[in-house]
C-alpha cells in the first residue's frame, strides 16, 4: 500500500504542539513558577447565560420522545439559518438558507472545502499566516505561493501584477497579526478575483471584534464578492464555542466556476462526508444570535478587548512596534533588541514566565515578530503585562 506522501512535506509538528511541549518541559523543571499563557487563542470566559439556557432546554427536549431529534438535514437546522440570515442582514448582506452551511467550526471547513477544488489550482496564501491554510493544501499536494505581509504594508498584502492565483486565502481581522483590511483594500482583492476567475476563501472568525463601523466585517459587504468568495466563520471566538464546536460556511448561489455551482458541490461534499452539528449545539448557536444573546456575548468581547488594550498600552510605553489590539484580539509585535521569534519566546518564558507565540511559526515573514492573545483572565493578563514591562523596560 501507499501512504499520502504529501504529509511528509509538512513540518514535523504543528506549531501549538511544539509550544505546549516547551512549556510543559519548563513547568516540569520549575514547578514553583506561575506561568501565564498568552499564546493559544482559546477563550476563557464561560458561555453566556442565554446560550446555556437554550442548550439546557435542548437537552431536555432530547430526553422526551415527542421532542427527540436525530439527524438534521446535514447543512443546519432552519432556526439557526434564520438567525444567521438576520445577523447578516444587520451587515446589509442578504443570504438565503441554501447559501448557509452549518459545520463544526471554521478550522474544519477551511480544510474540508478543498475537496471541491482540483489539485492543479494555484494557491496564494499571505505570509505570515494561520498554519492550517498552507498545511491543508500541502496535504492535498498543491503548490502554495506566499504573498508578503510585512511592516511596510502593515501585514495587509495586496495583489499586484505578479500575482497568479486560483485560490486565495484572506483572514480579516487577521490571525496572527490582528491587522484588518479596509473596504478599499478588500475591494482590490475582490476585483482581482473577478478578473482572474479566482476564488477567495475568506476567514471571518474574528469579525465580531471589529468595532470601527468603517471596516468591513464580511467580504460580502464588498460589491461583486458573491461571485468570487466563500466566507467561513465560527462561533468559537464570538460566543466562546471553542469547546462546543459550531461554525458556518457561506457559499453564494452566484459563485460559479467552470459552469458548475460551487454551492452545489459543497452541498454534495457535506452530504457525503459530514453528518451535521448536534441539535443541542445549534440551539446554543441560535441563542447567541438572539438580541439577548448578542448583548451578552458583546460583553465578553468587550472584556477581551480591554485585555487587548492593556497589552497595547504596555507595548506603547515600551516603544515597541505592533499591529492589532484594536478591532482584533491579537497583538503582533516586533521582537525587541533584534531577537529572533524563538529567542524572544525563550527569553519571555524564562525571565517573565509568560508564554506567547513565535511569529516564525506563522511563516518566514513572521521571523522577528511575536503574537500575544487577549483571550485570558483579566487579572492574569494585567500581571503578564506588568512582568513584560519590568523585563523590557
Amino acid at each position: 500500500m501507499e501512504i499520502n506522501k504529501n504529509y511528509l512535506n509538512l513540518k514535523d509538528s504543528y506549531l501549538f504542539r511544539t509550544i505546549a511541549q516547551k512549556v510543559n518541559e519548563y513547568k516540569s523543571a520549575h514547578p514553583e513558577r506561575d506561568v501565564i499563557r498568552l499564546g493559544i487563542g482559546d477563550v476563557t470566559l464561560p458561555l453566556a447565560p442565554e446560550i446555556v439556557a437554550a442548550m439546557s432546554g435542548a437537552v431536555a427536549e432530547m430526553g422526551r420522545k415527542e421532542t427527540f431529534r436525530g439527524y438534521d438535514d446535514t447543512n443546519g437546522y432552519g432556526f439557526l439559518k434564520q438567525a444567521l440570515r438576520g445577523y447578516y442582514a444587520q451587515k446589509s448582506v442578504e443570504l438565503s438558507d441554501a447559501e448557509i452551511f452549518v459545520g463544526d467550526g471554521a478550522k474544519s471547513d477551511i480544510g474540508n472545502i478543498l475537496d471541491i477544488f482540483g489539485e492543479e489550482n494555484a494557491v496564494v496564501v499571505p505570509d505570515p499566516v494561520y498554519p492550517v491554510y498552507a498545511d491543508t493544501n500541502i496535504m492535498a499536494g498543491r503548490k502554495v505561493t506566499y504573498i508578503n505581509g510585512n511592516a511596510g504594508n502593515n501585514f495587509l498584502p495586496l495583489p499586484d501584477k505578479d500575482t497568479r492565483a486560483d485560490i486565495i486565502y484572506l483572514c480579516s481581522p487577521n490571525n496572527p497579526t490582528g491587522a484588518v483590511y479596509d473596504r478599499r483594500s478588500l475591494g482590490r482583492w475582490v476585483d482581482y478575483a473577478l478578473d482572474a476567475g479566482a476564488v477567495i476563501l475568506f476567514d471571518a472568525a474574528y469579525e465580531a471584534y471589529v468595532s470601527d463601523p468603517a471596516l468591513p466585517t464580511s467580504i460580502y459587504q464588498i460589491e461583486g464578492a458573491k461571485k468570487c468568495a466563500v466566507e467561513i466563520c465560527s462561533f468559537s471566538k464570538t460566543a466562546g464555542f471553542t469547546g462546543v464546536r459550531c461554525g458556518y460556511t457561506v457559499v453564494p448561489a452566484e459563485l460559479v466556476r467552470g459552469g458548475v455551482s460551487l454551492n452545489k458541490l459543497w452541498g454534495r461534499r457535506q452530504s457525503t462526508k459530514f453528518n451535521g452539528v448536534s441539535y443541542i449545539t445549534q440551539r446554543g448557536a441560535a441563542a447567541a444570535l438572539s438580541s439577548q444573546g448578542l448583548g451578552q456575548i458583546k460583553e465578553s468581547i468587550r472584556y477581551y478587548m480591554e485585555n487587548a488594550r492593556v497589552i497595547a498600552e504596555t507595548l506603547r510605553e515600551l516603544g515597541l512596534w505592533f499591529t492589532g489590539g484594536e478591532n482584533s484580539p491579537y497583538i503582533w509585535l516586533r521582537c525587541p533588541n533584534g531577537m529572533s521569534s524563538w529567542e524572544f519566546f525563550d527569553y519571555l518564558l524564562n525571565n517573565a514566565n509568560v508564554v506567547g507565540t513565535p511569529g516564525s511559526g506563522f511563516g518566514a515573514n513572521g521571523e522577528g515578530f511575536f503574537r500575544l492573545t487577549a483571550f485570558g483572565d483579566a487579572e492574569n493578563l494585567r500581571e503578564a503585562a506588568e512582568r513584560i514591562k519590568i523585563l523590557l523596560r
